[in-house]
């Protein structure tokens, strides 16, 4: 409300939910899902879909957005939108998603905002600012390969247990 300058009804907003839902399990055909708190698909989607006002993207980590969300009463009112992307992240080897269907947050929002609107332009734009972006990341890369992913160490649950 503070931001909008108006009262603000979290009914009418959705947030990218980031549970371990999965639009695949809930939905198969459909790209875009309104999922209840508890991970089913809500009646009357595309009912459901026009009536959002606005979208959350918390943009961060998985473990940095998850904090933002359970921290902040005022989105856990919200609708809860899961995505089934067709294709994975452009980021490709440049960064491992935590699931196959992990997209980057300008991906996320391409998709959702191109459905919502029914403008397909709009997620042509926003894809291809993200890939000169990545060409442009990876052509650094060559220069300085002190920018290429590291990989991530292996855990060692067996420490853990023991610990």
């Amino acid at each position: 409300s503070k931001i909008l300058g108006r009262t603000t009804d979290p009914q009418r907003w959705a947030i990218l939910y980031l549970g371990s839902v999965k639009a695949a399990a809930v939905l198969p055909d459909r790209d875009i899902v309104v999922v209840s708190k508890g991970g089913k698909a809500v009646d009357h989607q595309d009912q459901a879909l026009r009536g959002i006002e606005g979208i959350i993207l918390l943009d961060g980590t998985w473990s940095q957005a998850k904090a933002l969300w359970w921290r902040n009463a005022w989105m856990l009112k919200c609708q809860r939108v899961i995505l089934g992307p067709a294709h994975p992240s452009r980021y490709g080897k440049l960064r491992r998603e935590p699931r196959r269907d992990g997209l980057s947050t300008i991906e996320a929002a391409a998709m959702l905002l191109a459905s919502l609107e029914r403008r397909p332009d709009i997620a042509e734009t926003l894809h291809s600012s993200f890939e000169r972006m990545l060409v442009r990341y990876r052509e650094a890369q060559r220069v300085l390969p002190e920018l290429a992913p590291k990989p991530r160490p292996k855990r060692d649950y067996r420490r853990r247990k023991h610990a």
